[in-house]
């Protein structure tokens, strides 16, 4: 039981959660930069159990939403909406694992700015042009600079993941 518990704090460290420990002792305040981040994560603790469903009911309404969206691929509209809905939420269910902050500052990791900005600007451009431009070419392509820079994101959190995590691939 004790070899459970150890590998089960190991996965706590892993997906980037708090160990629990005996002594909670609040942190000083801090007015840096990710100080409301701070304050939020605080505020908003969750058990691994209530960070797994989590994760997983918003990766299944955003994987949902995007394959739903392939019913109306023939209206740019709303294919633009649902598609860039599914993305949001599937790309904020990992926010239920790593957290919100440490998902921030791994987006906004120098290795993966330009993909951020990109598939942020992307997702603007995409709702602008199906919300208010009404334009199926111009929704169909930053749908498709969006897709890009989603795979690019995701592979970067992927060669991260397996170099941090399991140093037997750094061969």
């Amino acid at each position: 039981m004790e070899k459970m518990n150890h590998a089960f704090e190991r996965v706590k460290i892993l997906v980037g959660m708090e160990v629990d420990d005996d002594q909670n002792v609040a942190a000083p305040p801090d007015d840096g930069p990710f100080s409301f981040m701070d304050d939020f994560n605080r505020d908003c603790t969750l058990s691994t159990k209530q960070r797994f469903y989590g994760f997983a009911i918003c990766l299944a309404a955003g994987l949902t939403c995007t394959l739903l969206s392939m019913l109306v691929f023939f209206n740019p509209i709303k294919f633009g909406i649902t598609f860039t809905f599914g993305n949001l939420l599937a790309l904020g269910s990992t926010a239920f694992l790593i957290g919100p902050k440490r998902q921030v500052t791994m987006m906004l990791d120098p290795v993966r700015i330009y993909a951020t900005a990109i598939y942020l600007a992307s997702i603007i451009i995409a709702l602008f042009c199906a919300l208010y431009v009404r334009n199926k070419l111009l929704t169909l392509l930053a749908i498709m600079l969006e897709f890009g820079a989603l795979i690019w994101i995701y592979e970067d959190f992927k060669v991260l993941l397996a170099v941090n995590y399991f140093p037997f691939c750094w061969s």
